[in-house]
């Protein structure tokens, strides 16, 4: 089967038997139990046409891509370069294999990146800017909160998420849809707060406490005159950081918000101070 679109054209491979085992890095997406072992084998699902448009686009290896019918043509120019194998099934095969309606009728599988450590992130120029602004995660248990931070994180050229070992998985597809596949384009950096605050301060950076403690000092009053990397540390809904960090960190900082709001969510709180820590 070859699709033509505007002169490209690929060749997906036909499959109409759910328990193809070409299939099998797909199976039951939506158990517990089966998406611990895709962390286990190394390798990730994103779904949905805008998402697996940035994953071909990324660094990241290919295992295979799947699609429905009527997903080829308009996939076809993302993916007339891609080496890995594409499938072609029915929708109702697609959704027999995951075990929920894959109404996107895009899936692709690529291998996990290897994690890098806070100091090979350091090691590099700044994406943007003088210094690093990197994002560190407490206890962020949410998959839709990372994803919506990682594509903030994007948005405002924050150069890398570090999460500590509570986190949610950055690669559960959940979290990369929500991205808006994003996250596949950030260096990702498991290990503890406290380490990491270790880390920017060996490097002449300050580590920056979010909280909406009253008592903070504004976002739109902070001044640093450090010369190191800012760390931004959030954490988790509800909850927040834990008085341990916040006492360990070189300042507490609060968006100023309206006096009869509680507080922002943290992906929008996240949004906020990555937009208004970046330099003019």
């Amino acid at each position: 089967m070859c699709r033509q679109n505007a002169g490209v054209s690929i060749n997906p491979i036909e499959i109409t038997d759910p328990a193809d085992p070409r299939l099998a890095d797909y199976v039951g997406l939506s158990d517990p139990e089966i998406r611990r072992r895709s962390a286990d084998n190394q390798f990730f699902i994103s779904e949905g046409v805008e998402v697996v448009r940035r994953l071909v686009v990324s660094n990241m290896r290919l295992r295979s891509i799947v699609l429905s019918p009527n997903r080829v043509d308009i996939m076809t120019p993302a993916l007339a370069n891609v080496a890995c194998p594409i499938y072609v099934a029915e929708r109702k095969v697609i959704s027999s294999v995951v075990g929920f309606d894959m109404h996107r009728g895009v899936v692709g599988s690529a291998l996990r990146p290897e994690l890098q450590t806070l100091d090979e992130v350091l090691s590099h120029p700044p994406l943007y800017g003088p210094r690093h602004r990197i994002a560190v995660l407490e206890g962020l248990s949410d998959h839709e909160n990372l994803g919506a931070i990682a594509r903030s994180a994007r948005a405002f050229h924050i150069d890398a998420i570090v999460i500590d070992p509570t986190c949610a998985d950055p690669y559960y597809r959940r979290t990369v849809r929500v991205s808006m596949g994003e996250i596949l384009f950030l260096p990702i950096v498991r290990m503890d707060v406290d380490e990491a605050m270790s880390v920017v301060r060996r490097k002449s950076g300050s580590v920056l406490a979010f909280t909406p403690n009253l008592s903070a000092v504004s976002l739109h009053e902070f001044v640093d005159t450090k010369p190191g990397p800012l760390a931004l540390i959030f954490g988790a809904e509800g909850n927040g950081l834990p008085n341990k960090t916040l006492s360990s960190a070189d300042h507490q900082v609060r968006i100023p918000i309206a006096s009869d709001v509680d507080s922002l969510n943290v992906g929008h709180a996240a949004a906020v101070a990555f937009a208004l820590t970046s330099p003019r």
